[in-house]
């Protein structure tokens, strides 16, 4: 049954769900939606999902618009290479993990993105300072689950991996696009914050289906 999926581009919710559908192999048609002209507040996608976020997910009479459920509903659907493990001691803990990272990443991460991307932010004032704090303590949480698996979810990539991605690759973005104010907060690249997270980021970057979640204007920008 196809898939549509209607998404952002850049926008880590979104980007999460089609990492999950990347992990598994499947294949989808996507929506792509311009944030600046506000398409997600449009009446068409409004009658497809009222909060007129992203992501939305539809196959058949199916329509989900959370990240987390369409990667729950996934795994449902598509057994094949599970993203919450396949015994109850490996649910239990990825979905401990995975909340836990969207509990704490998202908030952490734009902290200190949200000021440099949207705000045109230059200086290192004590807020971003304090923020970068938080960011480090919470990339270095992900750096002590990276001690013990190749991949945040375990011996292979799943719901962890996921979510958390696409927060810290826009960690490495800001790096490669505003390096001063990231050098200045402490944050250079990933390499000097977190080796174990950097090749965590390359590794997850090579596996196959990964390149097309990447968004779209990073591309067309370079």
């Amino acid at each position: 049954m196809t898939v549509e999926f209607w998404t952002v581009s850049g926008a880590p919710s979104p980007w999460r769900a089609a990492l999950g559908m990347a992990f598994k192999g499947l294949d989808y048609d996507v929506h792509m939606l311009s944030a600046a002209q506000k398409e997600h507040k449009s009446d068409t996608y409004l009658a497809l999902n009222p909060r007129g976020t992203v992501p939305t997910l539809t196959s058949g009479d199916q329509t989900l618009g959370h990240s987390i459920a369409i990667l729950a509903w996934l795994d449902r659907t598509h057994p094949g290479s599970p993203l919450f493990g396949e015994t109850p001691q490996e649910a239990g803990q990825i979905w401990q993990r995975t909340m836990d990272v969207f509990d704490y990443l998202p908030p952490a991460t734009s902290a200190v993105l949200s000021p440099i991307f949207f705000d045109g932010a230059a200086e290192a004032t004590d807020d971003l300072l304090a923020a970068a704090d938080t960011l480090r303590s919470e990339l270095g949480h992900l750096s002590d689950i990276l001690n013990d698996a190749p991949y945040l979810s375990g011996a292979r990539p799943g719901a962890v991996d996921a979510v958390a991605f696409p927060h810290v690759r826009l960690i490495q973005r800001a790096t490669e696009t505003k390096p001063q104010i990231m050098q200045d907060l402490g944050l250079p690249n990933l390499h000097a914050i977190s080796p174990k997270v950097a090749d965590w980021v390359a590794r997850i970057e090579q596996l196959p289906n990964v390149a097309a979640t990447f968004p779209p204007h990073w591309t067309e920008a370079s």
